[in-house]
């Protein structure tokens, strides 16, 4: 295999190929280092679990960075839901919102559900996203009506819980990696994984229910040529 030079890849014992595939099977798939471990085994390559882990730190932070910068056209009808996460045997909210086409815009796990908490979460994905939306969609929560009133958005605001399933459903990656973890050690690590988790899922966020199968598997070879350059490895031949 060869590698295109790339710094940050530099001084490291195994080609970017192999990088950055063990780090696109740890964070795409609900799937432990120990297995990433045995399915690079599988195809000759010999490396240890800890050794995937430090790489999905180090390597996975960056390319959920260079998929940020990309700057992907986002719908602006946003979708805010909370779920209740054990971390430690206290309970903490994880806050997820998405747009209409399930892309994950941001999360943050805060120990509240209340005013101050949507406010915060509000704040950080206006910034993120650099403009405010068209819609915003929650559940009947009180505490985001509020956090708009005192953020002074102008949007429109759909509270009703049938509405809200774009939202909800996001939560479900979260919850079998949650599993797959035995439950997240701490909310730091939930945010440092998730940070890199949903860019990276965005990224291959394909929506094959609604293609069909010449369609899906143009959009598939247009999404690995797209990691390719994110990654900076070539394809397979």
């Amino acid at each position: 295999m060869t590698t295109r030079p790339d710094p940050t890849y530099a001084g490291y014992r195994f080609p970017t190929e192999v990088i950055g595939y063990a780090v696109y099977l740890y964070f795409r798939f609900p799937v432990s280092l120990r297995m990433v471990e045995e399915m690079l085994a599988l195809r000759g390559i010999t490396v240890s679990h800890e050794t995937v882990r430090q790489w999905g730190l180090k390597f996975g932070r960056e390319i959920a960075t260079r998929i940020r910068q990309r700057r992907l056209s986002r719908s602006d009808k946003w979708h805010l839901d909370e779920v209740v996460l054990s971390i430690a045997g206290k309970k903490h909210c994880l806050s997820h919102a998405v747009d209409q086409d399930g892309f994950v815009l941001d999360v943050l796990v805060q120990s509240r559900r209340n005013k101050r908490a949507a406010k915060r979460s509000l704040r950080k994905l206006l910034k993120k996203q650099g403009r405010a939306p068209r819609v915003l969609v929650t559940d009947k929560l009180k505490s985001y009506a509020a956090a708009k009133k005192d953020l002074k958005l102008r949007c429109e605001h759909r509270q009703h819980k049938g509405l809200n399933n774009r939202a909800k459903n996001s939560h479900q990656p979260t919850r079998r990696r949650e599993r797959q973890m035995k439950r997240f050690e701490s909310p730091c690590q939930v945010q440092r994984f998730l940070s890199i988790h949903d860019p990276i899922n965005n990224f291959v966020n394909l929506h094959r229910d609604h293609r069909s199968a010449s369609e899906y598997r143009a959009a598939r070879a247009q999404a690995f040529t797209a990691w390719s350059e994110v990654t900076g490895a070539p394809l397979a031949a």
